[in-house]
């Protein structure tokens, strides 16, 4: 457990370094989940699940005075052969069926939207080139969902890469059918005045492995809701995030995995780096293992790294236990400084100041990126960071 004694949750350092603390309140969200906008109030930012988030930057999304415009986004989808892309209406049958919104936010996406995205990947077919799902912002106010479904024993990556300019409200819906095998990538790559508030509903089959790697950069604000749950035994969830925030951004994770099925496995590990005045990052990490959830096996990582003075990190992980017949349970938090000796040990070789810098920060992230598995997305995200530490020198 979290080390959480004499420490306020969310406290932070003289130096706005945040402390991993211990919450003291249950993982469940205080309203029930509910597609209608209407079961939320308005919140005030005095909630447990808006503490951390600036409510005057979310630009009327969580209070209604936000109305949709034409010029949103636009989306494209490339999909290998075999692959079905629609459009619906909001009465199909498979939206809404991986999750419920438990916040304003994401009940407002669900009620306002007007057409749903979905792609369907039918049973027992193993496709050998990603889907990628591309959201550019337009410079106008959207509300969206998309559903990704996958057959029996399917096995797919999806890429969903959003840039441009929006302010945008979103939902995704995961559905994996029994043996399906699903890899999803979700890059924020906004423009530096874009708003993104998504809730991830991911809902496992029988012996089902779900991958997510959520990467966010751009943005003023991005705040990211991934949940999941389980349809049946045997399911496995791997959900890997990294996000590196720049001055005056608020980049914030909020994730649920609901271990609801027995002999199931999550396992969770996000990496964040900051650097600039005002880099506000967020991760809340939410594990619950019901009482039903014999044989779960579970365990949640985050680490973050600050490289300049005037940032935070707020970051809490918890974990509800129901049951005491488990495999394993465990999470763990930590937030530091740029470690000087490591930079020192490079320079002593001979390599310059800078790129020294930029070799322990590659090294921080390596783990993460070497896992995405798609070459082009792994090679942008370096260059990416790059990019990032390059306009801090």
């Amino acid at each position: 457990m979290a080390e959480a004694q004499n420490i306020p949750v969310g406290s932070t350092t003289a130096g706005q370094i945040a402390v991993a603390a211990e919450s003291t309140v249950a993982t469940r969200m205080s309203a029930p989940p509910s597609f209608d906008v209407a079961d939320f109030p308005v919140p005030h930012g005095r909630e447990e699940e808006w503490r951390f988030t600036p409510l005057e930057r979310l630009r009327g999304l969580h209070d209604g005075t936000a109305v949709a415009t034409g010029e949103g986004v636009r989306i494209d989808v490339e999909a290998p052969e075999g692959v079905t892309v629609e459009t619906v209406t909001r009465d199909d049958v498979r939206i809404g069926k991986a999750g419920t919104p438990v916040d304003r936010v994401a009940a407002q996406a669900y009620s306002a939207f007007e057409k749903a995205g979905v792609v369907t990947v039918p049973k027992e077919t193993v496709l050998t080139e990603p889907i990628r799902i591309a959201v550019h912002g337009q410079g106008g106010v959207a509300y969206g969902h998309q559903v990704v479904e996958l057959g029996a024993f399917a096995e797919a990556v999806v890429v969903i890469d959003h840039t441009g300019d929006a302010v945008l409200a979103a939902n995704v819906d995961y559905v994996l059918g029994d043996g399906a095998k699903l890899t999803v990538v979700s890059v924020q790559d906004w423009d530096d005045k874009a708003v993104h508030v998504g809730q991830h509903n991911a809902l496992i089959g029988r012996d089902a492995t779900f991958k997510s790697f959520v990467v966010t950069f751009g943005g003023d604000l991005v705040r990211l809701h991934p949940r999941v749950t389980y349809a049946g035994t045997g399911g496995e969830a791997e959900l890997f995030g990294l996000y590196f925030t720049d001055a005056g951004q608020h980049q914030e994770h909020r994730l649920l995995v609901d271990h609801n099925t027995p002999h199931c496995k999550s396992n969770v590990a996000y990496k964040g780096a900051l650097q600039g005045e005002g880099a506000h990052a967020v991760w809340i990490g939410d594990v619950l293992i019901e009482a039903k959830a014999e044989g779960t096996d579970t365990y949640e990582m985050n680490r973050n790294l600050v490289l300049t003075d005037g940032a935070r990190v707020d970051s809490v992980p918890n974990l509800e236990i129901e049951t005491g017949e488990i495999v394993g349970a465990g999470h763990a938090s930590a937030t530091g400084r740029f470690d000087d000796e490591q930079l020192f040990y490079l320079m002593a070789r001979g390599i310059p100041a800078g790129e020294a810098r930029r070799l322990v920060v590659r090294g921080f992230f390596a783990e993460l990126v070497q896992q995405i598995g798609v070459d082009d997305i792994e090679e942008r995200l370096l260059v990416k960071i790059d990019e990032e530490l390059e306009a801090s020198l």
